[in-house]
């Protein structure tokens, strides 16, 4: 167990001026605030705020962050207030406690759209103070530690969220062994018999390897004295995630993996760096187009380095690191590298406005995005893709997700280019648009004031800003249309009272809608819902005509156009298990792209003549449409209708193993619809099953069990 004096010896190594009474202090407070409670593993509470503190000493963190540390629980978990905490303490610790308080504050069996907000919130919190980050990091990474203790369910919604989420972010801010730690963790919960044959595999082989590393060291260490190159040389297994990734990847056993293990050369500077990587590539014989220079080109999070893989003894693939003390120390740490402590100040808000430009770019993202589920969407994006390094005519460098096509290049300079991008020129040669940019790549963009994004371009677009321009443009035209259609339609149904449309306009005569649907706030709007179907011509006719207009009818009831019988379409009643908008009799239909099931966070948009149609929360097609069109559904918890649902499984290629995965489906009561099963040359099999489930509890527990059988490799859920 963690003692407050180790933390207080840790502080003083690297901070000796220190004001360790805060510490103190916080850690009184924390012990009386959190006085007789304790966690899932019967511990006591306080042990989990004094490991979080413990977490952020290692990072080397200033008093003010290890304080906020011991507390960023009191607000949320005790009847401590925030006032309190900004009298005892001040200010600066009172904003990291709060700022990570408001992140918490959503739990993880919320709702899609709460759990997207939350995100909006910590990106938010991250540009006003990093340290808010870096506390709920290090409290994300204590829990995942102590995540046994929780169940089966619980313990996989976690590990999720820390695996889209956490360890991304942990990743962007460069602070390497935790992103490893958080991977490996999640990989222990989310593929648990994975986690188990890979550790067992890595067991029985560990010897061989140790033999191996020690042969390359000695070699890389002889080599670098002989040219006098000042160095340390380390050797390491690959952490288990990345190994994991990597047979997933490639579709290759554990035998045929050759690479797992790295090498490391750390000196004194930037020329000897090349000077060993010459050296190494004089030794062995290097893999070709696995040399990356990230000294020349650092990559966002500002870890420099350079890698090259060769073919060390025995023909096996080595991957070889190279970099000073100094980029060892950022790789590593990442932002909180740059901390310092000079005349009792550190530096580093400054320091990492400098160099993470990335969190600016979050931050507009934020601004621009009022749905905050499109904002996750595409802020997953940015956090997950690595780089691509490509210039402008000018020289400049311009950082892009990998894959980034001209047009991401175009949006990348700025909207109005990549709204009137025509064309382009790469190393002075035409190419497509959809072509996929390298590093070291000069683009050159065309114009024209006539060209205007289209709904292609969504097609091989890679980078969020240049998605959400060109959604956000497709979205204006179509709600111009839906406008034009409702202006349409409503005209149509004042004139057979008498009415002008125009004039009912002019006198703001549809602020009766706006004031009982909050949602609309100016006219326009009340005709873009009649565009899109989402408010009938009737529904408004009621609230902008006098009853005794109403009473007298129509002047010429002309039969009903073929719109109005689609529009009636969505009124018939239909035992689909939704209810929409509060309303359960609305003719709904489910995206084939998702298929979501009972169970499943979702989502409906009005589809002219067609109803509502309901996709998963984290379906990409559903992200793309226009939120305009969005309507509040959920699943009626009185209903009991099934969904049917595509599970692939991958299997040993043996006699029985299919009557096994039946009778698994049988004893969960799945029934399995239709099943296409076949061989590969691996000898492994490919089992695709059509199986029908009442939700998505039934489906993740079938899941589970089949996962558990001997001789399944991977179970998954396909989207179409």
């Amino acid at each position: 167990m963690l003692r407050l004096n180790d933390i207080l010896q840790k502080v003083q190594t690297y901070h000796p001026d220190a004001d360790v009474d805060l510490i103190k202090k916080a850690y009184v407070y924390s012990a009386r605030a959190h006085q007789g409670q304790v966690r899932k593993s019967g511990e006591p509470y306080l042990i989990h705020p004094l490991e979080v503190s413990g977490l952020l000493a290692d990072m080397r963190l200033d008093e003010y962050t290890i304080s906020a540390g011991i507390l960023h629980d009191t607000i949320e978990d005790t009847v401590a207030t925030e006032d309190e905490i900004r009298q005892l303490f001040g200010v600066e610790v009172c904003d990291i406690v709060s700022g990570v308080t408001k992140l918490s504050k959503i739990p993880y069996n919320t709702t899609h759209e709460k759990a997207a907000e939350n995100f909006r919130r910590l990106v938010v919190a991250m540009t006003k103070d990093i340290r808010v980050i870096l506390v709920k990091l290090a409290d994300r990474l204590h829990n995942m530690r102590t995540l046994e203790h929780m169940k089966a369910e619980k313990q996989e919604r976690i590990a999720q969220e820390t695996m889209d989420i956490y360890a991304p972010l942990a990743n962007r801010l460069g602070i390497h062994w935790m992103k490893a730690e958080l991977q490996d963790l999640c990989l222990r919960y989310l593929h648990p018999k994975d986690e188990r044959e890979l550790r067992e595999k890595l067991g029985l082989t560990e010897q061989a390897r140790t033999s191996y590393i020690d042969e390359v060291k000695s070699v890389l260490r002889k080599k670098m004295d002989e040219n006098e190159i000042p160095c340390e040389v380390q050797g390491r297994v690959k952490h288990l995630y990345s190994i994991w990734r990597k047979l997933k990847d490639q579709g290759i056993n554990f035998e045929e993996l050759y690479d797992i293990v790295a090498f490391r050369i750390v000196t004194d500077s930037i020329p000897h760096c090349y000077e060993a990587f010459g050296h190494c590539h004089a030794t062995w014989r290097p893999v070709p187009g696995r040399f990356k220079d990230f000294i020349a080109m650092p990559k966002p999070n500002g870890y420099q380095s350079l890698h090259t893989t060769v073919l060390g003894p025995g023909g096996q693939r080595a991957e070889i690191q190279i970099r000073t003390h100094e980029m060892h120390k950022v790789a590593e740490n990442g932002i909180a590298a740059h901390w310092t402590y000079k005349e009792g100040k550190n530096n580093v808000q400054e320091k990492g406005r400098e160099t993470f430009s990335w969190l600016r770019q979050l931050m507009e993202h934020q601004q621009e995005l009022e749905d905050p589920t499109e904002f996750l969407s595409s802020v997953k994006v940015d956090l997950f893709g690595d780089a691509v390094y490509v210039f402008t005519p000018r020289g400049e460098v311009k950082e892009l997700t990998q894959g980034a096509t001209p047009v991401d290049f175009a949006f990348a300079i700025h909207s109005e280019v990549g709204q009137h991008c025509s064309g382009a020129k790469v190393n002075g040669r035409m190419v497509p648009l959809r072509y996929r940019l390298k590093n070291g790549d000069t683009v050159e963009i065309l114009t024209s004031p006539n060209q205007r994004p289209n709904k292609d371009w969504l097609g091989f677009v890679k980078t969020s800003k240049a998605r959400n321009r060109i959604n956000h443009y497709l979205r204006l035209e179509q709600h111009e249309r839906a406008v034009g259609l409702g202006h349409e339609i409503l005209e149509r149904e004042l004139k057979k009272y008498g009415k002008s449309l125009q004039k009912i306009l002019k006198a703001e005569g549809l602020k009766p809608v706006m004031e009982t649907r909050h949602r609309y706030h100016k006219q326009e709007d009340v005709l873009a819902a009649l565009g899109y179907g989402k408010l009938t011509a009737s529904a408004v006719l009621k609230r902008i005509l006098p009853e005794e207009v109403l009473e007298k009818g129509p002047k010429d009831v002309a039969p009903k156009s073929r719109l109005s019988q689609l529009f009636s379409a969505v009124a018939k009643k239909s035992s689909n298990g939704i209810t929409v908008q509060g309303i359960d009799d609305m003719l709904v239909r489910f995206g084939r792209c998702c298929n979501p099931v009972p169970g499943d966070p979702i989502v409906g948009f009005v589809t002219r003549g067609r109803g509502v149609t309901i996709h998963n929360m984290q379906c990409d097609k559903a992200m793309a449409l226009d939120p305009a069109r969005r309507v509040d559904v959920s699943w009626d918890q009185k209903s009991d209708v099934t969904r049917t649902v595509q599970i692939r499984v991958i299997t040993d290629d043996r006699p029985g193993i299919l009557a096994t995965i039946s009778q698994t489906f049988t004893g969960a009561g799945v029934n399995i619809l239709n099943a296409n099963c076949r061989a590969r040359k691996d000898r492994r099999a490919i089992n695709d099953f059509m199986v029908s489930v009442k939700d998505a509890s039934q489906l993740r527990s079938v899941l589970r069990s089949i996962e558990g059988l001997s001789g399944i490799h991977t179970v998954e859920r396909i989207q179409a």
